[in-house]
């Protein structure tokens, strides 16, 4: 005991103030929040910074909290990035496609959170000792006492979900008291390339100042020289010492990465309440459908030794399982609708947890639909030239389509939610009565200008990495129209689900299309479209090694050159040397880093403008539920 005259003095004006009147100043409160609200990061460090960020926003920019957040982050970050230092202090498991971790125990089902508790309205100039006292609401147990400075916070262990009462003492006499109950959200992310965060790796690739690449014999559609340059001490393109430089993914098969809107939107959710906590699983992966990928197994985008090995609904079963294994069941025809849905028709089987087993699913966030109806086609059609050699190869990287054979798949797409609605509810346990916590969220235009109506003109701006590239505005406006279509689809099947459907971003994204940005002769202008080249000894019109992928832009879409500079995809030069000839090896090279590695999809902002959309709607529907008895947590 410190300073007992100074101790007394102390209580005898804590009694007299709260005997004085209801509006006595410095009444003693014990104020608390969850150490590391977003579970998903095992270093709450990692988390705080995110915490502190939302805490130094100005009230204008909360509006827009996770956009602003990643403005700021860009900016502390250098346009580096913030995710490449949090990469491997997270709950993913890469090597078992699991969520786990050691730090937190059961990641799935914790029995405790740790809580950082405080007293105010004690004179700190007092010097005297504060007793902590708590009292396990669940009967069981014993609590603990624990004496510190008043002037101290203390980090207690609070039992999960029962939380404890808490009092603090001052001379053996009672000045506070609380009851401390932490609010675990479980929050599950499922859907294609838009929800996996593609385009925006955690760790993008670094170019050389110096080195310039080479591909190979100049071709109709590739100048081979003058290329950027990867760092590293690669001799050839896709040699080993070349991959072991490739971006860096959470999760390398499915392009999913610390910047999707998804994550964000939890850690939104997590950070910005003191006593909640945020229990975060996600398995969207760019390129899948509702059929291939949600329902059936899709080994994701990027060739990788292990794969998912379930398909999206399987995995999030077993997740509800706390990673034991969830029973694999054949399931009844009633998934392909009468042959409406062929795939799914004989023998298909998904792992479903038991219900009384299962953890229930709070918000389940949902990007899907694009793929079903050929986004990637549709996008091919728009940005090929009619003479491109690849419209004629076809197949998986050069196939195209219209409007008129998306608008067949268009009126497939109903069929397809529909299947997907009674899985979610039959398979994944969301009750009927509760399908609003299913958040739809729509796809953002790609080449609309800010009026609302125009679209991106003819040109290459943005796409000069290779020669076949070229926007046909006309073409552009058909995939409006069939994008426009599918807006609607969504938000009617949405309507018809009680799912909630978010599209407030869509505004946002008015005149930060595909074609934004600066074209003036200028060396470091973050929205220049053009591809750096070495011309002689010059770069131009920049440094590739002075690139940053995440510095703040006019536009959301990385374009072609953007995603050759930040992903940067290429095949392992030993697996293309058995499917490609030589003569065709290093153009399609080009292509592939060009393409398929994020080109056409939201850069971090973006994401993160689409984040605070849906934190926005999540907010609502969380506050609908928030005085019902607690859910069932196992």
């Amino acid at each position: 005991m410190r300073g007992l005259r100074g101790m007394l003095c102390l209580i005898g004006g804590l009694l007299a103030g709260l005997a004085a009147s209801p509006v006595a100043a410095a009444e003693p409160q014990i104020t608390w929040r969850v150490e590391n609200p977003f579970r998903f990061f095992t270093d709450p460090a990692k988390t705080e910074m995110h915490r502190a960020t939302f805490n130094a926003l100005t009230e204008d920019e909360r509006r827009h909290p996770v956009l602003s957040a990643e403005r700021a982050l860009a900016e502390r970050h250098n346009g580096e990035g913030w995710a490449a230092g949090v990469l491997d202090a997270t709950c993913w498991d890469p090597l078992r496609n699991r969520y786990a971790c050691r730090q937190v125990g059961d990641y799935m089902n914790p029995k405790s959170h740790r809580v950082i508790l405080e007293v105010k309205g004690v004179d700190a100039t007092a010097g005297v000792d504060c007793t902590w006292l708590t009292a396990p609401k669940s009967g069981r147990g014993r609590g603990t006492a624990v004496t510190t400075p008043c002037e101290k916070p203390i980090v207690l262990d609070i039992p999960y979900p029962s939380g404890v009462g808490v009092t603090v003492q001052v001379g053996g006499v009672e000045i506070a008291a609380t009851d401390v109950r932490v609010t675990d959200l479980l929050i599950v992310g499922m859907g294609d390339s838009f929800g996996s965060g593609e385009g925006n790796p955690d760790v993008p690739v670094r170019f050389s100042r110096e080195r310039v690449a080479f591909y190979g014999a100049p071709a109709a559609n590739v100048d081979p020289i003058g290329y950027p340059a990867r760092v590293g001490a690669w001799q050839t393109i896709g040699d080993k010492a070349f991959v072991d430089n490739n971006p860096r993914w959470l999760d390398q098969a499915c392009h999913r990465s610390l910047y999707s809107h998804q994550l964000r939107t939890a850690l939104q959710l997590a950070i910005e309440d003191p006593h909640r906590a945020v229990t975060y699983v996600g398995y969207a992966c760019s390129g899948a459908e509702i059929v291939y990928g949600l329902f059936l197994r899709y080994k994701g985008h990027e060739w990788v030794p292990n794969p998912p090995d379930l398909s999206q609904i399987s995995a999030v079963a077993q997740a509800q399982c706390s990673g034991r294994d969830a029973p694999a069941f054949d399931l009844p025809e009633g998934y392909h609708l009468g042959n409406k849905v062929p795939e799914l028709k004989g023998g298909l089987v998904l792992r479903k947890c038991d219900s009384e087993k299962a953890r229930k699913i709070d918000l389940l966030l949902v990007s899907i639909g694009g793929n079903d109806v050929g986004f990637s086609r549709l996008v091919a059609n728009a940005v090929l030239a009619d003479k491109s050699v690849l419209r004629r190869i076809g197949g998986w990287i050069g196939e195209v389509h219209g409007f008129v054979e998306a608008s067949q798949q268009l009126d497939q797409l109903e069929d397809r939610y529909k299947s997907l609605n009674r899985a979610l509810h039959n398979i994944l346990h969301i009750p009927w009565s509760e399908a609003d916590r299913v958040l739809l969220v729509s796809y953002p235009a790609l080449t609309l200008l800010d009026d609302g109506r125009s679209v991106c003109p003819d040109g290459q701006a943005g796409m000069t990495v290779v020669a076949d590239f070229a926007l046909s505005e006309e073409k552009a406006k058909d995939s409006m129209i069939a994008a426009e279509r599918l807006h609607q689809i969504m938000n009617g099947s949405a309507g018809q689900y009680g799912w909630s459907f978010v599209a407030t971003h869509r505004d946002a994204f008015r005149g930060r299309g595909i074609c934004a940005g600066w074209t003036a002769n200028a060396l470091s202008s973050a929205d220049d479209l053009r591809l750096p080249r070495r011309i002689g000894e010059t770069w131009q019109p920049y440094n590739p090694a002075d690139w940053r992928a995440y510095t703040t832009r006019q536009r959301w879409f990385r374009t072609p050159n953007d995603a050759f500079m930040t992903g940067n995809f290429h095949v392992p030069r030993s697996l293309a040397q058995k499917a490609l000839p030589t003569s065709t090896l290093s153009w399609f090279q080009v292509l592939l880093a060009s393409l398929y590695s994020g080109a056409f999809h939201p850069t971090a902002e973006g994401q993160a403008a689409i984040a605070d959309a849906v934190v926005a709607k999540a907010r609502k529907v969380l506050e609908k539920y928030e005085d019902r008895p607690a859910r069932r947590q196992q």
